[in-house]
């Protein structure tokens, strides 16, 4: 596994697990199911490993919210992170419903280290209300998430996230040279899906790695089509609309290097001036 700094660096080789959470399968059961997929991914070969969003539960599952809410010390970040320390990953762990202390639910995305280690935790901030109980159920997050890796600053966002390019400037302007989306995004707006994740990539000069649920859930179905996209817009992976495993590799110097040629960034002009 690369240790290194970005300079000279080798590539980051993340896996996307396009993972399906079908109805009549127990949470306990994909979890399992889930897990040994990514305890099959070659350390050799696999540097980061992302899962798509409310994958256990099953984002459209929502009377199933309630009953299978977990604190972040629960079972599912408890297994990711066994998994990353046994297997030397660093793993965005999709997300969970997280009840806190107080009892509110957030849809929460774990970052894991390659010892096992919780880098960093983040609550989706834009929650889903259209033809979604997303809203209703759960607590909006207030702060936003970026973490060190050894291949430069990571940040995290969540499905509706996309759809709000402030959230993705913000963490560009806090360091991010890689954004990782999880995501359960319906096939019905599978274009604008892949218009999104290529806009915030542009936009904010920073490699988007979008990682999507597949198959159906509660009668809708998801998209799949996870993206790896360079800093350019360029797409390096894209998965079909069935469970896959997508992967990419990504040069950490490339960030630098596109920013320095069209150094976009640097010509903002805030507030009207």
């Amino acid at each position: 596994m690369n240790t290194g700094s970005r300079d000279g660096a080798a590539p980051l080789r993340v896996a996307l697990l396009q993972s399906a959470s079908p109805d009549g399968e127990a949470s306990t059961a994909r979890r399992e199911r889930v897990l040994s997929q990514v305890r099959a991914l070659d350390p050799d070969r696999t540097d980061l490993v992302v899962l798509p969003e409310l994958w256990a539960t099953g984002y459209f599952h929502f009377d199933r919210y309630e009953a299978e809410a977990e604190a972040l010390s629960g079972p599912t970040v408890g297994a990711l992170r066994a998994v990353a320390a046994e297997r030397g990953l660093h793993i965005v762990g999709g997300s969970i419903v997280e009840r806190d202390s107080a009892g509110a639910l957030y849809n929460t995305t774990a970052v894991i280290g390659p010892g096992g280690e919780l880098l960093g935790h983040y609550r989706k901030i834009h929650l889903f209300g259209y033809e979604s109980a997303e809203a209703r159920l759960l607590t909006a997050g207030d702060g936003v998430l970026v973490t060190a890796t050894p291949w430069g600053p990571l940040g995290v966002a969540t499905c509706y996230d996309l759809r709000f390019p402030e959230l993705f400037r913000l963490l560009a302007d806090r360091g991010a040279e890689l954004v990782v989306v999880v995501s359960a995004w319906p096939l019905a707006r599978l274009e604008h899906w892949e218009l999104l994740v290529r806009a915030r990539a542009v936009e904010n000069q920073v490699f988007v790695v979008a990682c999507n649920a597949a198959g159906g859930q509660a009668g809708v179905e998801l998209a799949g089509s996870s993206l790896v996209v360079d800093p350019w817009g360029v797409v390096l992976a894209r998965g079909g609309t069935g469970p896959a495993v997508v992967r990419a590799e990504l040069d950490p110097g490339r960030v630098g290097a596109v920013r320095a040629e069209f150094p976009v960034l640097t010509h903002r002009r805030l507030g009207g001036r």
